[in-house]
Parts: structure tokens; sequence; C-alpha cells
């Protein structure tokens, strides 16, 4: 069942995805080489915790899952496609790929919103896969408004990303707000005119994953972590957009 936010509810996630965005931010910059995976992940900790807020992924036993996620913030490198669980023995290097993402519970709502940024130096590919991501990011959020379908979100995403690099298939964007995950599904590929139709009050997170090589991954002997399965490097990047009465509102930027 998709839920419509109430006025209360949109003006807190307005607040919690301001806090969001700023931290997200911050731990953008700390991605250096030599700092470690649990590194970010304790400093996300701390900046959750002195706004008064939760970490939403951490202690979340996702459907399937064996364990709860130890984490509170996800950390995937280069071939990790999304889910990697940030350890101490994980030393960023230069020329990383990191994607972070990140869930945070605000007064009874959660906005969720990934980037992936590169570590010390980088070079055109990565750079280049990193900048068509954001790009279907924004052709994705460009669509959002009433009376749109999902379809028309998938489709511009599709088309935004090309046919140079893989669109990961088994995972998609999602109904967020009150839930971690909720209807609808917003995948990275599909039709127009097809899907649930977009109205006032829906939020929901956009978030193409793509690869510089195939679409097919796996996951990790963790349990979690996302894997491309011909080892090709991947991005992630994630917000949380409200559909308002005339168009949409994201809700995890500054």
């Amino acid at each position: 069942m998709i839920l419509i936010k109430t006025q209360e509810q949109i003006n807190t996630l307005r607040e919690g995805g301001e806090r969001h965005a700023r931290i997200l931010q911050e731990l953008s910059s700390m991605v250096v080489p030599g700092v470690t995976a649990k590194e970010l992940d304790d400093h996300a900790r701390a900046l959750i915790a002195a706004n008064g807020d939760t970490a939403a992924f951490l202690g979340y036993k996702p459907h399937g899952a064996t364990e709860p996620y130890p984490a509170a913030l996800i950390v995937s490198i280069n071939d990790e496609v999304v889910h990697g669980i940030p350890k101490a023995d994980t030393v960023i290097q230069d020329g990383d790929i990191v994607s972070l993402d990140l869930g945070i519970w605000h007064n009874k709502t959660i906005t969720d919103a990934a980037i992936t940024v590169i570590a010390g130096t980088a070079n055109k590919k990565d750079m280049d896969m990193i900048a068509t991501a954001q790009r279907a990011l924004q052709a994705g959020i460009a669509q959002v408004k009433p009376g749109n379908h999902i379809g028309d979100i998938s489709a511009a995403i599709e088309a935004a990303i090309g046919n140079q690099y893989g669109i990961i298939r088994e995972y998609s964007g999602h109904g967020v707000g009150i839930n971690i995950h909720e209807d609808p599904y917003v995948p990275n590929y599909g039709t127009k005119g097809t899907g649930p139709i977009l109205k006032s009050g829906m939020v929901i997170a956009i978030e193409p994953m793509i690869t510089l090589g195939g679409d097919e991954v796996y996951v990790d002997a963790d349990g979690y972590t996302v894997k491309t399965k011909d080892g090709s490097r991947a991005a992630h990047v994630e917000h949380t957009v409200l559909v308002t009465e005339k168009g949409c509102e994201v809700l995890t930027s500054l």
C-alpha cells in the first residue's frame, strides 16, 4: 500500500532531510586515502546522535537477512554496488570509488540518501560514470509530479544512463518516509506511462545504480554486500523526493 504523508509528517521529513544532507556532505569530505570504512561509520553515528536522531540501518533486518545490519552507514567500495558493511580493516585506497548510503530516523520519519565520491586521484572513466549516475538521478527527479507514473521516472533514468553502463535491475528505489521500505518500487529502467500514478504527498527514494560493466550482481558471504559479478566498478546515488501539488521537492538536498 502506498502511504500518503500528512502535512505534519512532511514538515518533519523536511527538517530531517536537511540534517541528513549536511551529514552526508560532511562524511563525503572525509573520504580520503587512509581512512577506514569503520571510521566513516563511527563519525556518522556521532553526527546522527548529536542531532538527537537515530541511524535507520543500524540493527535493521531486511527480508531474507539472517542477521541485523551491523552499522549506521553503508560503505560500498569499487565493485561493491550497495549494502557494503564498514569494517575496521577496510582502508580506503587512492582512486577508490566509495558510495555512502545513509538512512536517518527523525521524529518517527525516515529519509534515505546516497552519494558516490572518489578518494584521492580520480580517473576520467570513473568520474564520467559518477556524473552519469547523477544525471540519471536528476532526470528521474524531473519526472516526479502528480499524474505521472513511476514508469516515467524509470524510463527517464534508463535513457539518461544509455548503453554505455550496466543498469542494476535486482535493486531499485522505493517508497519511504514512515518505513525504511514502502510501496511503490522505483526501478531504474522501465516504460513511460506504466506503474502506479504519482500523487501529492507521496515520498519516494530514487536511486540509480550503474556499473562500468554488466548488470549481474551477487551477495557476498557477509550476507549484505552486493557486488558486480564481473568485478566492474559501480556508482550509486540517491535522494528522498516528495511529490507536491505542482511538482516535487528534494528533501535530502541543501
